[in-house]
C-alpha cells in the first residue's frame, strides 16, 4: 500500500516543483518594442481581474506620443453591459528599459504607479499580452474586439511558460466589431 502512495506523491512534488521554479524564474519581456507602432488603441481581451476594473466590459487602452516623450494613457469600459456608462482614467506611462523599451512604469494617480512589462508581441503589432514583475496582473491585448481562438489558446500556453497561473484569467466582453470613441 505505501508503494502505491509514493509514486503519485512522487509525481505531485515534481509537478509541484516544476511550477515553483516557473514562477520563482524573473518574467521575461519582449527583446524589444517600437513604441511608435505600439501606440494606437488595443482592446482588452482577457485578464487577471483588478479591482479596479471591477463591472468593465469593452474595455480599450489608447496610447499617444506626449511633447515631454512620455506616453499619454487613456484608459476606457463601460460599466457592465456594452452599452453600460462610459468610465475612462488618464495617465502616463514611460520606459525603464530603454534597451528594450519593453518595460514601462504607469501612473493614473500620484504617487502610484505600476510596471507595465510586455512579455508577448505579434511581429505585426496585432496583439500584445503585458504582465507585471510579480506576476500579479495580466492583460491579452488585440487590436480589434475579436481575438481568433486559437491564437487565444496559444497566448495562453506561453503565458503558463512565463510562470502565470493562467486559471486566473478571465476573457473581457467585447462587441463583435471596432467601435469609435
Amino acid at each position: 500500500m505505501r508503494v502505491s502512495l509514493i509514486v503519485p506523491l512522487l509525481m505531485l512534488c515534481g509537478a509541484l516543483g516544476v511550477a515553483l521554479a516557473t514562477a520563482e524564474k524573473p518574467l521575461q519581456t519582449v527583446a524589444s518594442v517600437d513604441l511608435q507602432r505600439y501606440l494606437g488603441t488595443w482592446y482588452e481581451i482577457a485578464t487577471i481581474p483588478a479591482r479596479f476594473q471591477k463591472g468593465c466590459v469593452g474595455v480599450t487602452a489608447t496610447y499617444t506620443s506626449r511633447p515631454d516623450g512620455k506616453i499619454g494613457v487613456l484608459n476606457r469600459c463601460r460599466k457592465l453591459t456594452l452599452d453600460g456608462e462610459e468610465k475612462s482614467i488618464s495617465g502616463k506611462a514611460w520606459v525603464t528599459d530603454p534597451k528594450t523599451n519593453a518595460k514601462l512604469k504607469v501612473q493614473f494617480f500620484w504617487p502610484l504607479r505600476g510596471a507595465y512589462w510586455i512579455i508577448e508581441l505579434d511581429p505585426d503589432y496585432q496583439y500584445a499580452v503585458v504582465g507585471h514583475p510579480g506576476r500579479n496582473y495580466l492583460w491579452i491585448l488585440s487590436r480589434r474586439p475579436q481575438m481568433d481562438e486559437a491564437l487565444y489558446a496559444t497566448l495562453l500556453e506561453r503565458i503558463a511558460a512565463h510562470g502565470y497561473d493562467v486559471s486566473r484569467i478571465v476573457k473581457t466582453l467585447q462587441p463583435e466589431t471596432e467601435t469609435a470613441h
